[in-house]
């Protein structure tokens, strides 16, 4: 197999690894346990965390090392700020471009988002919640912006699952959901726009709620 397979597998399995919360924020990757876990040499690692770093999931440090990125809470506040901006726009063109089977299928995400909230699995909620966020991108029929979309929530996700840890998150996060799903099915560009603002925007008691959630898992 040659370095370039190599190194979008080994890219793909370390982006998924940090998503799901294996790599915590400001863990260091260890190249050579890498190289033996994945069977190859250090160059698809190295490829690897270069376009890692280009998303923004990790950090390559000269002389210290490659991190997952760890952001402080300004550097946070400001990536949440843009994410919410981006989100309102995706909600905006989706409301006006969704075909009725993305409609559909963003129904059925939806629907096992509640099945999951009511039964209390976070961690599968999770997963759904974020397959409800693309379904929106997706939607906007605009290839740039899902992409755009697409690399800042992966850049993000390790905080939003944190977000998820906050007492009776889940069941707000839902009801939110709830609004953006009318707003869309209706047209209601403007609605979805400030429902999908509203919803990622960390603010105010939320922010604060958020990076004591982080002081408690990094601690």
């Amino acid at each position: 197999m040659t370095s370039v397979p190599n190194t979008l597998r080994i890219r793909r399995a370390l982006e998924d690894a940090i998503v799901a919360g294996r790599y915590l924020p400001g863990t260091r990757l260890d190249p050579e346990a890498l190289e033996q876990e994945f069977d190859c040499s250090r160059t698809p690692i190295r490829e690897a965390f270069q376009q890692l770093e280009a998303s923004g999931l990790v950090r390559v440090m000269p002389k210290r090392g490659t991190f997952v990125s760890q952001w402080s809470p300004e550097e946070l506040a400001e990536r949440f700020e843009v994410m919410a901006e981006i989100e309102a726009s995706c909600g905006r063109l989706a409301a006006r471009r969704i075909t009725q089977a993305e409609l559909d299928a963003f129904q059925g995400v939806h629907d096992d988002c509640r099945r999951l909230a009511e039964a209390g699995e976070v961690e599968a909620y999770y997963a759904r919640n974020s397959e409800f966020h693309h379904c929106i991108y997706r939607a906007t029929h605009n290839a740039f912006l899902v992409q755009e979309a697409a690399r800042l929530h992966a850049m993000l996700q390790p905080y939003r699952r944190m977000q998820l840890q906050v007492r009776n998150r889940m069941g707000r996060s839902f009801a939110e959901h709830d609004a953006i799903v009318t707003a869309i099915r209706d047209g209601d560009g403007d609605g979805a726009a400030r429902a999908l603002h509203d919803h990622v925007i960390v603010q105010g008691d939320r922010f604060h709620d958020l990076i004591a959630a982080m002081r408690r898992t990094l601690a």
